[in-house]
């Protein structure tokens, strides 16, 4: 038996159902859109999870849980190595970093972290640090403060 003998598997490939064509089809007439209102028109669409009347599954089901995304407090994320670009004693703060294109604006929130070395005495005005960050500007001589 050749690959091209074989037939198909019956009832595999359905035949598309053509309405408009006449009495004789079964989907002639009213075309399968039943008498009279919106969904016998041109245009009409309903709307996803549209269930006819019926309360949808949506609102059928309770809703549960606290989201707390809204309240949540964003930083923007710096790390120590990036500091390296500043002049030594030059004071680092929102205004500088968005200056210097590391954060996406001056108002940010800013969390420094403490991937990477620092060779330069720095006086950091930033929101958050990480233990090591904080570590790391003092063993250069700087100045890590925490800004409200």
């Amino acid at each position: 038996m050749m690959n091209h003998e074989i037939t198909s598997i019956a009832g595999h490939d359905k035949k598309r159902k053509r309405v408009g064509k006449g009495v004789g089809s079964g989907h002639g007439k009213t075309s399968t859109r039943g008498h009279k209102g919106g969904g016998s028109r041109s245009g009409c669409k309903s709307r996803l999870g549209n269930e006819g009347g019926q309360v949808p599954l949506y609102r059928r089901l309770p809703k549960r849980g606290f989201n707390n995304f809204n309240f949540t407090t964003r930083y923007e994320v710096i790390n120590v190595s990036q500091l390296d670009r500043f002049e030594d004693g030059a004071v680092v703060d929102a205004k500088c970093l968005f200056g210097a294109g590391l954060i996406s604006s001056a108002d940010s929130r800013v969390k420094l972290l403490g991937d990477g070395e620092l060779t330069k005495k720095l006086d950091v005005n930033v929101h958050k640090f990480s233990k090591t960050a904080h570590d790391k500007i003092l063993s250069c001589g700087g100045v890590a403060k925490v800004v409200a």
